[in-house]
């Protein structure tokens, strides 16, 4: 009975926010999405599951997709790390009421065992246990196979939850996690050890020995135990108080933004709230992405060749940060945005503020990618070329756009599937973040003049980076003629 009453108030409570109203074709779109990779899905497990034992004819089948399985489950764990959201519910309000806290918990706990995560793999693994466990050994053997993997998966949410519960309390224990995660995956890349073999070796004794079963079971009972008893110790309402009086300030001793004076302060506040809110937090761990994205094709020859595709990824890899920030660049401040027209804020040093932001961003990230000059000098002139073109050019234009996005944004909320916020300037800034300098480089490719595209591009960010006070200065006029059209919009809460 109370179970039903949460997911009617939890419903209720999501219908009629205004952001689902406006957001239903958003919704729709999303759902047919879903559809669609379901369908995918569906057609690749078919496929793997009729044609997986011809791939490895010398091979027992079952052992060799056994010998696959760990390496399934830490991809599938970061996977869910930056796209799983994490299950919420507003507590306090149920506190002062006569129900048990286990019953909010288990509720609370339950609802991430809805998570498309847990089931979308299914449609790959029903086939191969059909198909092949079935196939090679009886219907018994291939049940205890199918439901053991079903229960790791489940172990694998909840040690994502506790993992991501950990990063506000004790984020040590979830870097050493990943650290050791990353040490057995460059183990077993330079053949230390072999997991493929060691993952073979266990889930070959599922089948052989269909008792090992309760292993599954245990470890899924041991981590749904660790969630209930972390979060039991913090269904208090001291404990959940948005502020912490022993919270030190760390951002505001830095001494370089003491230096820019007022600039500085803005800059400060800036920092504080990446670092206090989920959704931008969020993007600060998927921070490594962007950076190694470029690993993933680089390291193909077929893809090491194609001039175009490198003017992607030195869009996103130098740029790809910078552009959640721009883009967002006035919503991330939309709980306060009110308190911005109200206060004295000089507002061209308010523009500068978020154009020195993005310089810091994108200049980072074109740093730390430096070390891909490994592939070669002409991967680090691309990614050059397009940080010029980042800073100078597209940081401008998205500043602009943004005047233009109104919609609230819920910092509480991770950002992974979450498109809270997006309206079509978001969606219009993908031309000329990538489309531009990609159709001018091939322009001039196409007359056997590679190098003068790049050099027109570079010329652009350039140009940017010289005239930026009369570009911030029409920037400023742009904020003032919209900005209680923005107030208005950024008032609706959901």
């Amino acid at each position: 009975m109370l179970i039903k009453s949460f997911i009617d108030h939890q419903w209720k409570q999501a219908t009629r926010s205004t952001i689902f109203q406006k957001n239903i074709v958003v919704n729709i779109f999303l759902g047919l999405i879903v559809l669609l990779l379901f369908l995918e899905f569906l057609v690749a497990g078919l496929y793997l599951g009729d044609k997986w034992h011809t791939l490895f004819p010398n091979d027992d089948p079952v052992s060799k997709f056994n010998s696959i399985l760990l390496y399934y489950f830490a991809f599938d764990l970061i996977i869910r790390f930056f796209m799983q959201n994490l299950p919420v519910m507003s507590v306090q309000p149920y506190l002062h009421l006569p129900i048990k806290k286990s019953t909010i918990l288990n509720y609370l706990l339950s609802k991430s065992l809805l998570s498309i995560f847990n089931y979308f793999p299914l449609l790959v693994f029903i086939p191969i246990t059909i198909f092949q466990v079935a196939a090679n050994n009886n219907s018994t053997i291939a049940l205890v196979w199918i439901v053991s993997v079903f229960l790791l998966m489940l172990s694998n949410n909840f040690l994502l939850l506790y993992m991501k519960r950990q990063l506000v309390g004790n984020a040590k224990i979830v870097g050493f996690f990943g650290l050791f995660i990353l040490f057995l995956l460059f183990a077993d890349r330079f053949e230390i050890i072999s997991l493929s073999s060691f993952s073979s070796v266990i889930f070959d004794q599922l089948i052989n020995q269909p008792i090992l079963i309760v292993v599954p079971v245990i470890i899924l009972v041991l981590l749904y135990r660790l969630n209930f008893s972390h979060l039991k110790g913090r269904m208090y309402p001291e404990e959940l108080r948005v502020g912490k009086e022993k919270a030190v300030d760390k951002v505001s001793d830095i001494k370089y933004l003491k230096k820019l004076g007022q600039i500085g302060d803005i800059i400060g506040v800036e920092i504080k709230l990446f670092l206090r809110h989920k959704r931008t937090k969020t993007i600060l761990y998927m921070t490594p992405l962007f950076l190694f994205y470029g690993l993933i094709f680089y390291t193909q020859p077929e893809m090491y060749d194609k001039d175009g595709f490198k003017i992607f990824l030195g869009w996103f890899i130098t740029g790809g940060l910078m552009y959640n920030y721009l883009n967002f660049a006035f919503s991330y401040e939309s709980n306060y945005f009110d308190a911005i027209l109200t206060h004295d804020i000089d507002m061209r040093r308010y523009f500068k503020m978020k154009f020195m932001m993005a310089l810091l961003i994108s200049s980072a990230c074109f740093v730390l990618t430096i070390p891909y000059v490994y592939f070669g000098v002409k991967i680090l002139l691309f990614h050059f070329v397009m940080y010029l073109y980042n800073i100078g050019t597209l940081s401008f234009a998205l500043l602009f756009m943004a005047t233009y996005n109104s919609n609230r944004l819920d910092l509480s909320k991770g950002a992974a599937f979450n498109y809270q916020g997006l309206g079509a300037s978001n969606w219009l800034m993908m031309i000329p973040a990538v489309l531009v300098p990609l159709l001018i480089y091939l322009l001039f490719n196409t007359f056997g003049l590679p190098y003068i595209g790049l050099l027109v591009i570079g010329s652009f960010g350039i140009l940017g980076l010289l005239f930026n006070k009369t570009i911030i200065d029409q920037l400023v006029k742009q904020f003032l003629s919209r900005k209680y059209k923005m107030a208005e919009g950024f008032r609706k809460r959901s």
